[in-house]
């Protein structure tokens, strides 16, 4: 019983795997909007580790990841880190703002676009999430749900000097 268990739940929420140094690509570069217009870059957070997570409102398991999202943020962002929402959500702010307010989400969040969309590996499926090391490489990519314990062992060990 315990064995299906695991097996049930590494199926719904694999694991984050880093990839070693050597095999990390260069992260997109992008200037995307915040909610007061300004730009927002991905070299904006050099030298520090960032999680890009690309959502929607509609986005059920997207939802569910917001509470613990802010919690990471909250707890490592004295270290170095940084969650960035991309949202990709086609009616933009009118239903993004409510949305991010009514979750109290603490971190920047951007309207994606197609065009990082497709930088990005062609984002259609959502949630993904990109954890960027601090030379803005790609050190992980992981698709659909996650759960904290797993985004916060990535996260720290990306944070190791």
């Amino acid at each position: 019983m315990a064995a299906a268990f695991v097996l049930l739940t590494s199926a719904v929420w694999p694991a984050v795997n880093l990839k070693k140094e050597a095999e990390r690509k260069k992260a997109p570069d992008f200037e995307l909007q915040d909610r007061t217009g300004k730009v927002v870059r991905l070299t904006d957070y050099a030298g520090k580790v960032v999680l890009i997570d690309f959502w929607a409102t509609w986005c059920v398991p997207c939802k569910s990841s917001i509470p613990w999202m802010n919690e990471l943020f909250n707890k490592y962002r004295d270290a170095g880190f940084v969650v960035l929402g991309i949202s990709m959500d086609e009616q933009g702010w009118d239903v993004v703002k409510p949305f991010a307010a009514k979750l109290a989400i603490q971190y920047p969040v951007v309207l994606g676009t197609k065009r990082v969309g497709y930088l990005y590996g062609d984002v259609n499926d959502l949630p993904v999430a990109f954890f960027v090391d601090r030379k803005q490489r790609v050190a992980a990519i992981h698709l659909g749900a996650g759960n904290r314990k797993d985004f916060e062992k990535a996260v720290k060990a990306l944070l190791q000097p």
